[in-house]
């Protein structure tokens, strides 16, 4: 595909630069450069573009890109910036672009900057969904896998699944992976990363999912700190559309941090003892705090033997709030996770996966 590119970069010997590395390469046909972003959206309409190169450094660039992409709605538009600022990379895949590159780029950077961007999916804000549990043994590591497999159906986006439990995370067994690298080598690099060079630390398990494995000694949690794996996520949302938190069960530093950040918390517990609606009780106390302005936060049970609406109904009446979804028991989905047949041999047909489907489903289309 041949491009024809407006670049946009306010200072005069960067835009000398960075135009001679788009006119080596013949992919790029550069039609005209601009220093000012009002000039570059006056004028360029003549060119007949279909990639726009904008410097995001520029505070008035970045609040024009909306209007960029509201007059140009067939051209791809990349975001370049000296040094990576997160807050700028979520405002410009928030006004409709692909993405953004770091300054001095080369040809082949910008070329697989559309790559990766474009495999992420719809150019849309990134779903960041945090998964907790109050207790260990409650299913969240199944619901986050399963929904991460039928996001990537519903949707034929991105999705990944960062292992933030990290002391005793299995998102790998589950999908039969042995990941090269782990969210303890991430979150120690990623100020010096950028989303491509963060794209190799995930690995793709096939149908559109990727994972990011947990540390391999429970003892190399210790040296992960919050904020880091914070930037990790944030960068993360780059690269896919999803990006699914397996959080450790209980409150400490990280699944708090997470799942504050997160736009999206599903809380899922075990139904067993008989204690497990009143710890989600207790621990709705924390959540309600953040519901207050605007976080999606979702409670389900799993483990439910008698699955109606009649039980349902029962399970709110105790709990005090609406719930979410209640998932069957399913012994047989067990066996499956643990034995890593996760992708091949999960049924569509099985109670509790025709459930998470339809959540899944849901938060696709924009219902949740």
């Amino acid at each position: 595909m041949k491009y024809r590119t407006v670049l946009v970069e306010h200072e005069s010997s960067m835009l000398s630069q960075l135009a001679g590395a788009l006119k080596a390469d013949s992919t790029f046909d550069l039609a005209s450069t601009y220093h000012s972003a009002s000039q570059a959206l006056g004028q360029s309409s003549v060119f007949l573009p279909n990639l726009f190169i904008i410097d995001v450094d520029d505070n008035e660039a970045l609040s024009m890109l909306p209007n960029f992409i509201s007059l140009f709605p067939n051209a791809a538009f990349l975001g370049t910036m000296e040094a990576w600022k997160a807050d700028r990379a979520e405002r410009v895949i928030q006004s409709g672009a692909l993405g953004c590159v770091l300054k001095p780029f080369r040809a082949r950077d910008i070329l697989e900057a559309i790559r990766l961007y474009t495999r992420r999916g719809q150019k849309r804000p990134t779903r960041t969904m945090a998964f907790f549990s109050p207790k260990g043994h409650s299913g969240r590591t199944t619901l986050a896998s399963v929904m991460a497999i039928e996001l990537a159906k519903k949707s034929g986006e991105a999705v990944a699944i960062i292992d933030a439990d990290l002391q005793f995370g299995d998102v790998s067994i589950f999908f039969d992976a042995v990941p090269q690298h782990n969210v303890v080598e991430a979150s120690h690099d990623i100020r010096l990363l950028t989303p491509a060079a963060l794209e190799p630390y995930f690995q793709p398990v096939g149908n559109g999912i990727w994972i990011m494995g947990g540390p391999t000694r429970p003892e190399h949690a210790e040296l992960v700190e919050a904020n880091q794996l914070i930037d990790v996520v944030r960068m993360a949302g780059s690269l896919f559309r999803y990006v699914l938190l397996d959080l450790p069960s209980g409150f400490n530093p990280i699944s708090l941090a997470l799942a504050e950040f997160a736009d999206t918390d599903i809380l899922v517990s075990m139904i067993s003892s008989g204690q497990e609606v009143r710890h989600m009780k207790r621990s709705m106390k924390m959540f309600h705090t953040w519901d207050a302005y605007g976080k999606r936060i979702y409670p389900l049970f799993a483990g439910v033997k008698n699955c109606t609406s009649e039980q349902k109904r029962k399970i709110e009446e105790e709990f005090g709030r609406h719930v979410t979804k209640i998932l069957p028991e399913e012994k047989r989905l067990t066996s499956i996770t643990g034995s890593g047949r996760l992708m091949k041999d999960l049924p569509e047909d099985m109670p509790y996966v025709s459930t998470v489907a339809s959540l899944a489903n849901d938060i696709v289309v924009g219902r949740r």
